[in-house]
């Protein structure tokens, strides 16, 4: 489901652990760096569920509604269009994501304060009077409708986030991550989207992308960046004449020494593809200056490594 920038993303952050002195062992941060991109996965599954909630808890006060001394008209013959959205129904019946759900043991009945809350703002929202009294009745209508309720109850939702952060430090960073995939997968689902099919299975995939070559990615971008990281040091150090390693910014180092092991230790992986993923991997966590300092090290250093013929690559990496 995760593409190869966010699994660099996530090496990044756990070689900052690592190089910070967090974890002095390969083998156990190398094991929390795994767990980590886990979690995206369980974090996908508990936004679903608390949309299925959600969507529950609005069903119960209908009915709680209709019991009333003196329901009003509405409220006794209420419209089940929401209930009944198609592509919720699809979602709530797919056994891989019930099954997702149930063993990652996700309740909200501990949490209803949460779900009552969000509950109150859907009630009064334009949006669902809009979607309850538009007269149409088609399964994109109920798309759309869905993927605008997931993305301001669920996706934008401060209190869901703020739950979801204080049970796992690694969900402070992946909270939009799994909300974007959740409402891709919603954006590309079918109409005859099968219950028994995993719902991952709606992402293209192609064979860099497949589980087991993935975590070797991982592990391997991981390991080959600590274990060459003196090394590559030096390299960094002889095209940084007029910095101090010291006074380059840990995160811009470790980016630097990223970009070095895919170049020189990842044969079928494009040298030009490594250069942009790094370069908008420090976009966003380096500063102006530091992007523009990353840059221009990188292409002296590849330059520096492609004289000396230290580049090998094969397959996919032949494209330059």
């Amino acid at each position: 489901m995760l593409g190869r920038r966010h699994y660099r993303v996530k090496v990044l952050q756990a070689l900052y652990a690592y190089f910070q002195g967090g974890e002095s062992r390969i083998e156990v941060a190398e094991k929390n760096l795994i767990k980590s991109i886990e979690m995206v996965y369980q974090l996908f599954s508990l936004q679903f569920s608390f949309l299925f909630e959600l969507v529950h808890f609005y069903e119960y006060r209908m009915e709680e509604s209709k019991n009333k001394f003196y329901p009003t008209a509405d409220e006794l013959n209420p419209s089940m269009k929401l209930v009944q959205n198609r592509v919720l129904k699809m979602l709530k019946g797919n056994d891989p994501l019930r099954k997702q759900i149930e063993g990652y043991s996700i309740s909200w009945t501990e949490e209803q304060d949460l779900v009552r809350k969000t509950y109150m703002k859907l009630k009064a929202s334009k949006d669902l009077q809009s979607y309850l009294n538009s007269g149409e009745n088609t399964f994109e209508e109920d798309r759309s409708f869905l993927i605008k309720l997931f993305r301001k109850n669920v996706a934008n939702n401060a209190d869901l986030r703020s739950f979801c952060e204080e049970r796992s430090i690694h969900w402070h960073d992946d909270f939009d991550v799994a909300s974007g995939f959740a409402i891709k997968a919603m954006m590309i689902m079918p109409g005859n989207f099968k219950d028994k099919e995993d719902i991952v299975s709606l992402f293209t995939k192609d064979n860099e992308d497949e589980a087991a070559e993935s975590n070797e990615f991982i592990r391997k971008l991981f390991s080959l960046t600590i274990i060459h990281s003196e090394e590559f040091e030096k390299l960094i150090s002889s095209r940084s004449k007029n910095w101090e390693l010291e006074r380059i910014a840990l995160t811009d180092i470790i980016i630097l020494k990223m970009a070095l092991a895919e170049v020189l230790y990842f044969p079928v992986i494009p040298v030009k593809v490594s250069l942009n993923e790094y370069i908008e991997i420090s976009k966003h966590f380096s500063t102006q200056k530091s992007k523009q300092f990353i840059n221009g090290i990188l292409d002296k250093l590849v330059a520096d490594l492609t004289e000396q013929d230290r580049i090998k690559k094969s397959g996919r990496g032949l494209i330059q």
